[in-house]
């Protein structure tokens, strides 16, 4: 009984983490417009300071956001009686519409820098932002072709699946640092009169935006790095369980959630046992394809 406590308390803290990140990354989005709308020209796209403005409101929606919650998709444990596949093309959707809200945001800079000839590409936060699109449509790429058609051997899969973590969460938080360099520049830029240094109401919304960008990304980082919050392997325990052990998702599962007093602790250490054998095979996706 006192397991089940302990897992109720833990999805108690997931949805409160959950909650928060979706709450905190809803407002950032809802921030971007009141600033675009509120303090500057609003939207359209004809050349003008509105064009511009699609920028940071497409990075923060796309890029920010919805990469936030494509990164965290796995962790849903209601999800986890569902397909991996299936989920697997939820992470990989959000990715992708994050991706083509990225480039267009990008397109508008240009068109609106190339209508008023402003040089391009010059600053640093233009370098490193291109350099995360760059990296990110790689990783995009490359996420289809290993992880999600299924032609690439478990072995590959396997091996790039630690690579593609460690480059989406370096990619995530390069994102965010970048979107902090152009909001500063932006204001830096706009603010002539009163400047920003005399901190107008524009500068503090627009500093507190920044703020609650770093917060949604840390909040982000943290449910993808617990490591009791991964999804769990399932599928494979059935194919490669060790002889003797009993199979995870079928009777152990039954027998974890209702409160009988069996002897858990040595179910547990079976469990763990099939569990170490098949995390290997299981973070190669490989139940997807099976």
């Amino acid at each position: 009984a006192a397991h089940g406590a302990r897992k109720m308390e833990d999805y108690g803290r997931f949805l409160a983490l959950l909650a928060s990140s979706l709450l905190v990354g809803f407002v950032s989005v809802i921030l971007s417009l009141v600033w675009v709308f509120h303090y500057r020209e609003g939207l359209s796209w004809d050349g003008s300071p509105a064009e511009f403005n699609w920028h940071p409101v497409l990075i923060i929606t796309g890029f920010v956001f919805m990469q936030g919650i494509a990164i965290i998709v796995y962790r849903l444990p209601w999800t986890w009686k569902c397909s991996k596949l299936l989920m697997k093309f939820i992470h990989a959707g959000l990715n992708t519409i994050a991706m083509i809200l990225a480039i267009v945001s990008m397109v508008a800079v240009f068109d609106f820098h190339n209508a008023k000839n402003i040089p391009n590409m010059y600053s640093l936060h233009s370098w490193i932002g291109l350099t995360a699109v760059i990296f990110y449509s790689l990783q995009l790429f490359l996420g289809f072709a290993v992880f999600l058609l299924p032609f690439a051997p478990v072995r590959l899969r396997v091996a790039l699946m630690p690579i593609h973590v460690y480059s989406g969460l370096t990619i995530f938080a390069t994102v965010i640092a970048t979107a902090l360099m152009g909001i500063t520049e932006k204001l830096i830029f706009a603010l002539k009169n009163p400047a920003y240094s005399a901190s107008p109401p524009e500068a503090t919304l627009v500093n507190c935006l920044g703020l609650l960008l770093v917060i949604f990304g840390s909040l982000i980082l943290w449910m993808a790095s617990r490591p009791h919050w991964k999804r769990p392997p399932a599928e494979n325990a059935k194919i490669l369980r060790p002889i003797g052990a009993t199979p995870e998702g079928t009777e152990v599962e039954s027998t974890m959630t209702n409160s009988s007093n069996a002897d858990k602790s040595d179910l547990r250490s079976n469990t763990e046992a099939a569990r170490k054998q098949n995390i290997k095979f299981d973070e190669a996706g490989q139940r997807s394809t099976m």
